[in-house]
């Protein structure tokens, strides 16, 4: 190509255009700090958990650095509900056909703890964990999407899970568990507690809905939707009150986990530290063992 035949593309930024480039430096210097992160590249390999942050314009998943998981052998007076959600997680890091789990019951008896304790457990076979609020539910189809093409198995963690009437939140919920046309992914899992067994709010008036046809009792359409619900999660695992001896055990348990020695007289304070928090529980006895092992530890 001769040099008579190349075209000059150089040009001069007109004043005005200045101007207007200028200005919008600026706007974009004074928005910058109000824009999210940008999201982190997690290392599955190296990391165990997440938790699912939602941001003006999207969410994210955040490592958690540091992880709050009860040792195993802690929890005590739960047997048959370790035996059961433990056996349905290593069918599902082995690839078997698992159940989603919802654990209701009892306040404080170890129904997040639970959880919470399988994950180092099963970590080294490819379990994976990601913690989300209620809230955010309704990004589930986002949060799968983000970890559904990874070798790794994922439980979707959900404490303290309940709605109000009139709430929606939860049938971006009832439609992954069982509903969607697209469904869950084939790695991930849910897992649940609340404090209701049906999750939602129990009302006398819906006591009048119930139809008797012969000896068949057919519950309302509002009962029918609550139901509905807790019904999608396979696997249900419910929590009782302690009694006496087995709030003890436990508090003596988590004495020797956090190097404390037990004697007559953490028993006696244990039963009295009961009484003034009104009820017996996992996390009354651990409240006590890390109350107890304290104190001991300041007098030695």
């Amino acid at each position: 190509m001769n040099e008579e035949d190349e075209t000059d593309f150089s040009y001069q930024v007109s004043p005005e255009l200045a101007i207007l480039l200028s200005r919008a430096n600026e706007v974009l210097a004074r928005l910058e700090p109000w824009l999210p992160p940008a999201p982190p590249r997690i290392d599955w390999k190296t990391t165990l958990a997440c938790r699912w942050r939602r941001g003006p314009l999207q969410g994210w998943l955040q490592p958690l650095e540091q992880l709050n998981c009860p040792p195993w052998t802690a929890l005590k007076g739960i047997d048959e509900q370790k035996k059961s959600i433990e056996r349905n997680l290593r069918q599902f890091v082995a690839g078997l056909p698992a159940n989603h789990v919802l654990l209701t019951g009892s306040r404080g008896c170890g129904k997040s703890s639970l959880v919470k304790s399988l994950l180092p457990r099963l970590a080294k076979k490819g379990l994976r964990m990601v913690e989300v609020d209620k809230d955010d539910l309704v990004h589930l189809p986002d949060i799968v999407a983000r970890i559904s093409a990874q070798p790794f198995r994922f439980v979707i963690f959900t404490d303290d899970l309940s709605f109000e009437t009139g709430e929606a939140a939860y049938k971006p919920l009832k439609a992954a568990l069982d509903g969607s046309l697209a469904g869950l992914s084939a790695n991930v899992l849910i897992c649940a507690t609340s404090n209701r067994r049906h999750l939602m709010p129990d009302y006398m008036a819906e006591n009048m809905e119930t139809k008797y046809v012969g000896s068949e009792v057919h519950p309302g359409e509002s009962t029918e939707e609550k139901v509905s619900l807790s019904d999608r999660f396979g696997l249900w695992l419910s929590f009782y009150p302690f009694d006496q001896d087995q709030y003890l055990a436990i508090a003596e348990g988590w004495v020797a986990e956090l190097g404390g020695t037990w004697a007559e007289p953490a028993r006696l304070e244990a039963l009295q530290w009961a009484t003034l928090r009104g009820g017996r529980s996992g996390r009354i006895a651990r409240q006590f063992a890390a109350d107890w092992v304290g104190r001991q530890g300041l007098k030695r």
